[in-house]
């Protein structure tokens, strides 16, 4: 199975910024969000489905999968074994520093999550994302981007990590990380917790993350270090 070119990833990585800021500019995050809330709050916030499981158990889950991640950078087993422990460190690692970047861009922003907006019963108002460093929105903040999406789309590093080695898990792992970001995209959507926008830029940064780890590895590749740990030429 073909796997894409670095020329490809460039150019499907220009086409996921260019939507993601299409939906930015069409101003379609206040009127979905009003499909799941109103003046009196969003009734699904404290869902015992999407509060419990989709949010708490799924974020435990996904520490744990990335523990096992962690171990299998020297205890691989299964499809693990088929990577060099390089690419398994990346696939590690990439993970980690994707939840840490979105991390830290949520602790530094000032965007207020949908339940803390004046239309939903909160206090502030609404103001897009990007404008909140000249117009704070009055709220408490730490909303942008969705921290727990990351949990599903922090795992995209495993499309890279494999698609030399074996295209087809590679494409399946990616799809995966895909569906588990957008599903728990979603549930914290319906719960008021995010804005769509919030989570397509959490899905492309996670990306992003995972690409430019893998051209750091491939810079390493050849370096004496990769191959003292057993990277291939």
């Amino acid at each position: 199975m073909q796997i894409f070119s670095n020329r490809q990833l460039a150019a499907i990585t220009a086409a996921a910024l260019l939507l993601v800021l299409a939906w930015d500019m069409s101003g379609l995050d206040l009127p979905l969000a009003r499909w799941f809330g109103g003046p009196a709050g969003f009734p699904l916030k404290d869902n015992v489905f999407l509060s419990g499981v989709l949010h708490d158990g799924a974020r435990r889950l996904a520490w744990v999968l990335a523990l096992l991640l962690c171990v299998a950078v020297w205890l691989p087993v299964g499809g693990f074994q088929r990577l060099a422990p390089l690419l398994r460190f990346q696939l590690a690692t990439t993970t980690l520093l994707a939840v840490l970047v979105i991390s830290a861009l949520k602790s530094f922003s000032t965007a207020s999550c949908p339940w803390s907006l004046a239309d939903f019963g909160g206090v502030a108002h609404y103001t897009p994302h990007w404008m909140h460093v000249f117009a704070p929105d009055g709220g408490s903040g730490q909303c942008f981007p969705a921290g727990h999406a990351s949990s599903g789309f922090a795992f995209v590093g495993g499309y890279f990590a494999f698609r030399h080695t074996a295209p087809a898990v590679a494409r399946r792992w990616l799809a995966a990380s895909l569906l588990a970001g957008g599903a728990l995209g979603v549930a914290q959507q319906v719960r008021g917790a995010h804005f769509t926008s919030h989570t397509l830029w959490t899905a492309f940064i996670c990306w992003c993350v995972a690409w430019v780890m893998d051209g750091l590895r491939a810079r390493m590749a050849s370096s004496p270090l990769a191959r003292d740990i057993g990277e291939p030429a």
